[in-house]
């Protein structure tokens, strides 16, 4: 390995380490088949004769689980249903992931587990700004596959990261869009921002000031509680104090239903969060409260078949797993194992990293049958679509096109 991979690892371990000190708690490996261990050829890793390997570091326990659950799901789900059609020009196509916690520090021995250990072909699904700020540099200096993260952060769109192909649109796109419906529909200008204490925070909040800057505004009121924590009583206690006509809400859904039930105890404005949230998770967690709650949404509703490649999702989830539940965050997993199946396919049996990078970043248009991703120069993120929705009085998710017309 280069000095120069070693001492960019070595920089980014040291930054994970400050944004989240190490404890003692490991990460736990999925089980993986003896056979799986057998070495690829070295010069593609992850690739065998009859099989392609992939990775993903995410959280699988700990408050923010859902997420990397849900994601997990429906990667597997997209592979599962791949794999019964003979997989891809004749191999299987496996998943290995390890738990990060949502925490930087297990996310940067994750991936490097996964590179050198696992020797996956592609990191797919990575749960997390501040846990993608510690993996992607890693494999970015490997020229490793960086797929369709679950975050929306600015940071993983830079025109020179070669190796990362975004599907999901960002999160400076979501707080555009709040901000417009919040100040276009219902005239509201008093807005406060309650935010994660890290890098996905920061970059929320950076899109919300920009959005309300545009406008002539500023957020009245701005407060953070800690990653993986639901003490937010301070942030809640700020923000009550500005009175605000609506708050968005830059975090995970234990946190953000916590701040939500504290805060109508005093107030009662219009509340907002990105999809990152975890809609499914944060309507459950609310229960009959959630009623009236807006999160913007980067997919379609998982429940619309009459989007074909929704109806595909269902489809697959239910053979995959009978048990399991439609949502938000298996149905973006769906899609980034649907889009890392179109590169594979165009690459033939002579699959390489390189070749399938070019496959996904410079065939222009994608067509996920219905769903239609743009790529091209300088532009590593397939989709810009936003989508407006408020959980409903049946605890369900419903597509709002004015917010006049839903209160």
């Amino acid at each position: 390995m280069a000095v120069s991979t070693i001492a960019a690892m070595i920089m980014v371990f040291a930054a994970a380490c400050q944004e989240s000190p190490p404890s003692p708690i490991q990460s736990e490996s999925e089980t993986v088949p003896q056979a799986m261990t057998a070495m690829a050829n070295e010069g593609n890793p992850g690739i065998f004769d009859d099989r392609i390997l992939f990775g993903q570091s995410a959280a699988f326990s700990g408050p923010a689980q859902a997420l990397g659950q849900g994601m997990r799901l429906g990667i597997q789900a997209a592979f599962h249903e791949q794999n019964q059609t003979g997989g891809v020009h004749g191999r299987m196509l496996e998943l290995t992931t390890l738990d990060d916690q949502y925490e930087p520090h297990l996310a940067y021995g994750n991936t490097l587990n996964l590179i050198n250990r696992e020797r996956v072909f592609a990191l797919i699904g990575e749960v997390g700004t501040p846990t993608s700020r510690s993996a992607s540099p890693l494999a970015n200096a490997e020229d490793v596959p960086f797929i369709a993260p679950f975050t929306g952060a600015g940071f993983l769109r830079e025109a020179e990261l070669e190796n990362v192909v975004n599907l999901r649109a960002s999160y400076h796109q979501e707080a555009e869009e709040m901000v417009a419906r919040l100040t276009e529909d219902l005239g509201i200008t008093r807005v406060a921002v309650m935010y994660q204490n890290d890098s996905y925070g920061q970059s929320g909040l950076d899109g919300v000031v920009d959005a309300l800057r545009q406008r002539g505004l500023e957020p009245i009121a701005s407060w953070y509680y800690q990653r993986n924590s639901d003490a937010v009583k301070a942030a809640v206690f700020n923000i009550v104090e500005a009175n605000p006509e609506a708050v968005i809400m830059i975090g995970a859904y234990a946190p953000v239903a916590k701040a939500i039930t504290v805060a109508r105890e005093d107030i009662d404005p219009i509340f907002m969060s990105v999809s990152f949230v975890g809609s499914n998770a944060l309507a459950q967690e609310l229960g009959p409260e959630g009623a009236g709650v807006y999160v913007t949404q980067v997919v379609p509703l998982p429940d619309d078949t009459s989007v074909p490649v929704v109806a595909d999702y269902r489809a697959a989830l239910k053979a995959f797993d009978a048990n399991a539940v439609p949502g938000f965050v298996s149905l973006e997993g769906y899609l980034a194992g649907r889009l890392a199946i179109v590169g594979l396919e165009k690459c033939g049996r002579d699959l390489s990293r390189d070749c399938f990078l070019d496959a996904l970043r410079n065939s222009g248009t994608i067509d996920l049958h219905g769903l239609t991703l743009q790529y091209g120069p300088g532009d590593n993120q397939g989709s810009d679509s936003v989508f407006v929705t408020v959980i409903g009085d049946d605890g369900n998710y419903h597509l709002v096109n004015n917010l006049g017309g839903a209160r």
